[in-house]
């Protein structure tokens, strides 16, 4: 179906962050499949792992036991707030399962009325009918019905406004801590952690959504980890825990998780053997102290020369945005024509709303790749003030 508005590059190959063409061209790669390749491309313990099991097992139903389903559950259990996680195959699934969560934990409770959820403008949490609706964006909604009740819309950051919005008909605040396509905004630790009061005196659940900003994005393992006593009650994820493998996961405190019960939620290929072997070997690298330290060095120094871009292109860059190696870079010329600059230049970034472009390289991009793609970031930048100059 012609759904994607292509650019008519072919990789056929990749190691760490190079991307090679089927013509043997080179890119630097600091889009990652837009955050999924977070330990880069071919790395050789994600391979390893996929080479193990496909001569094991690949699939078997979920009506038998999967121990790697208990591993990688206890795994992330054991690293963040949850009791209890259900496997998926897709960051969207990972949503539609932790809004179905949300809801039959009221009905549970004895408050079927309980339906609503509430997300924020310039949100993003996938493709499927609930989704686009938690996002709300018109343009994703446009052809496919009328608005789905239930769905509530606040704005970003503004808390006073969002505390009129909860009700007795609220069942859950659902909000990307870094939102990734709305334009790299992040929610400060205050606001977090006004979150998690507002839902515990409201009896409200409280779901991130850490598709994109989760799994070491931002130098610590989740990027609500950044505010003390904010955690979740459910949290989406997936990109980053396969690194490029189809997987995600809905993680869930006991108590939110008490209205999943024997036969109210499913998936066919969710958990299968294959993926918790590579989402196995994906956490133990994406939790290690050395990695996030890592992040944490890479993102500032992002931060430092991308100040200076900034000072040197006021007439291209507006602003710099983002947590970590989640970076976000709102200009003055039209996004799309950046992105084809820095293709210009061998360099993949991303689009981003807010005309906005995104830095999501691998996590373990080295000082020097990041060193260069500052250069080709300049280079762009030069083309981009060259261009709006012969338009003007």
């Amino acid at each position: 179906m012609g759904v994607y508005n292509r650019t008519p590059l072919a990789f056929e190959r990749g190691v760490g962050a190079r991307l090679f063409t089927t013509d043997g061209d080179a890119y630097l790669d600091c889009m990652a499949g837009i955050a999924v390749n977070a330990l880069g491309h071919a790395n050789p313990k994600l391979v390893q792992a996929v080479k193990d099991q496909a001569e094991k097992l690949w699939h078997v139903s979920n009506i038998f036991t999967i121990p790697g389903q208990e591993k990688l559950a206890k795994v992330l259990t054991d690293a963040t707030f949850a009791d209890e996680v259900f496997f998926t195959n897709s960051g969207a699934e990972a949503i539609e399962c932790a809004i179905k969560t949300a809801r039959k934990y009221h009905w549970a409770k004895g408050h079927p009325e309980r339906i609503d959820i509430i997300g924020f403008d310039g949100s993003f949490h996938g493709r499927t009918l609930a989704a686009v609706n938690a996002s709300g964006n018109a343009a994703y909604l446009e052809g496919f019905g009328p608005r789905m009740p239930g769905f509530v819309q606040a704005k970003f950051g503004d808390m006073e406004g969002l505390k009129a919005l909860v009700g007795p008909t609220t069942a859950a605040i659902i909000v990307e801590p870094v939102q990734g396509e709305g334009g790299a905004r992040s929610l400060t630790e205050q606001q977090l952690q006004a979150l998690r009061r507002l839902c515990d005196e409201t009896g409200t659940l409280l779901i991130y959504d850490e598709i994109q900003c989760g799994l070491g994005r931002t130098g610590k393992l989740f990027a609500y980890e950044w505010a003390s006593d904010a955690a979740p009650d459910i949290m989406a994820i997936a990109k980053a825990l396969g690194g490029g493998f189809p997987v995600g996961a809905c993680l869930a405190t006991a108590e939110a998780g008490q209205g999943m019960t024997v036969g109210s939620h499913g998936s066919t290929y969710g958990g299968n053997p294959l993926a918790m072997a590579v989402g196995l070997a994906a956490m133990e690298e994406l939790n290690s102290p050395q990695l996030l330290a890592h992040v944490r060095e890479v993102a500032g120094y992002f931060t430092q020369q991308l100040s200076g871009l900034q000072e040197r292109f006021p007439d291209v860059v507006e602003d710099i945005r983002g947590k970590g190696l989640l970076i976000g870079i709102k200009l003055k010329t039209p996004n799309r024509e950046f992105m084809q600059h820095a293709r210009d230049q061998h360099m993949l970034i991303a689009g981003g709303g807010d005309n906005c472009v995104r830095l999501l390289p691998p996590l373990n991009l080295t000082l020097e790749e990041a060193q260069e793609a500052m250069a080709k970031l300049e280079a762009a930048c030069e083309a981009a003030r060259t261009q709006a100059k012969a338009a003007a």
